[in-house]
């Protein structure tokens, strides 16, 4: 066998990750996303076989080639664009994503508005807020996050639902979690996507409501 992540091994891990959500989240509810870039469809069917529904993909160009396929057998699949999103890509994107994570700037709104109002759906969205002020990363800044809030609770109203960040490598993420927790909270949005494979625990802890986990279900790359 080729495949470095058999079935079984798949679904082991995802057991062992769901009972340290469970653990972690003490009685709340906490999504997993299975970050699934650059995994091969192969990784993808064991962890659906595995009875894992919610995936995370980087790039809408590889999410296209890799989900309509695996939608006709499983066409509750629950899948999340977590990555940078182009203008031009928005009515791609609203074609096959049931969330989109990445919303950040108003020319992106812009495109994502007028793609849901041709296709006649949008999916539901969270705001990534760049909640270390890092100048290589994609997000709002701090200083501009409740106005773009309010902006965009005002244009997509319900399909709005939360928040997303990634803090800074290198730093404790628990008081960035914390702040991103607040502003979630502040705005009265119920979903924080906030945790990643190193650090999921102590965001569940902190009030995630998603975690983003990739290697830590299906390996490095």
């Amino acid at each position: 066998m080729t495949d470095d992540h058999p079935i079984p091994d798949i679904a082991a891990t995802i057991a062992a990750l769901n009972r340290r959500i469970t653990q972690a989240a003490a009685g709340r509810a906490v999504t997993l996303i299975a970050v699934s870039k650059t995994k091969p469809a192969t990784a993808i069917e064991a962890a659906l076989a595995a009875g894992q529904l919610v995936f995370g993909e980087n790039r809408v160009q590889e999410a296209a080639l890799k989900f309509p396929p695996l939608r006709v057998t499983h066409p509750d699949i629950d899948l999340h664009l977590i990555g940078p999103l182009q203008t031009n890509k928005a009515r791609d994107a609203v074609l096959l994503f049931d969330q989109i994570e990445t919303l950040d700037r108003p020319k992106l709104a812009d495109a994502l508005a007028a793609a849901a109002e041709r296709e006649g759906s949008m999916p539901n969205l969270l705001v990534q807020i760049n909640i270390g002020d890092e100048p290589q990363k994609a997000g709002v800044a701090r200083a501009e996050a409740d106005a773009f809030i309010r902006a965009m609770r005002a244009r997509f109203g319900a399909a709005l639902l939360g928040l997303m960040a990634i803090p800074p490598v290198g730093q404790d993420p628990a008081p960035y979690f914390r702040d991103l927790v607040a502003m979630a909270d502040h705005h009265g949005l119920p979903v924080r996507s906030i945790g990643m494979s190193d650090d999921f625990e102590i965001a569940i802890a902190c009030g995630a409501t998603q975690v983003r986990i990739g290697s830590a279900l299906f390996g490095g790359r």
